[in-house]
């Protein structure tokens, strides 16, 4: 036979649309960011426990959620960490920018702090998720 006539005989594989190829290869990156893995956000109902307080922030375990009021008091070098204070103690925070309110505040403003304790190994500090303003 001749080669011609084999090669008209055996399938090709069609060629896709790069376009479409990529919007394949989009949606299996982002899938993974909308399942519900992603927006879980823990039990919060009663029984949970948070703490309350800078002395219990202390000596809580790692991971321990936290919902803190009281004072910022000063911002620690340049970095995302401040000396948050209440009437128990004080504690350093770490606050994101893009978790800080769109309204300025100072060492004069109350604030409520959420967000969960991390233990290092000499010290513990607060990783913040929300910050909001208490009139």
């Amino acid at each position: 036979m001749n080669s011609a006539i084999v090669a008209n005989l055996v399938p090709s594989k069609p060629k896709q649309d790069p376009i479409i190829m990529k919007i394949r290869y989009l949606a299996l990156i982002l899938a993974p960011l909308f399942s519900t893995g992603a927006f879980a956000a823990g039990y919060t109902g009663p029984g949970a426990q948070s703490v309350t307080t800078v002395a219990a922030a202390n000596d809580a375990a790692d991971d321990t959620p936290v919902v803190l009021q009281g004072f910022v008091t000063k911002k620690i070098n340049n970095d995302d960490k401040y000396e948050f204070k209440d009437n128990t103690g004080t504690i350093t925070v770490e606050i994101d920018d893009e978790d800080l309110p769109p309204t300025p505040f100072n060492d004069k403003t109350k604030v409520k702090l959420t967000g969960e304790v991390e233990k290092h190994l000499m010290s513990r500090e607060v990783d913040v998720d929300i910050v909001e303003i208490i009139n």
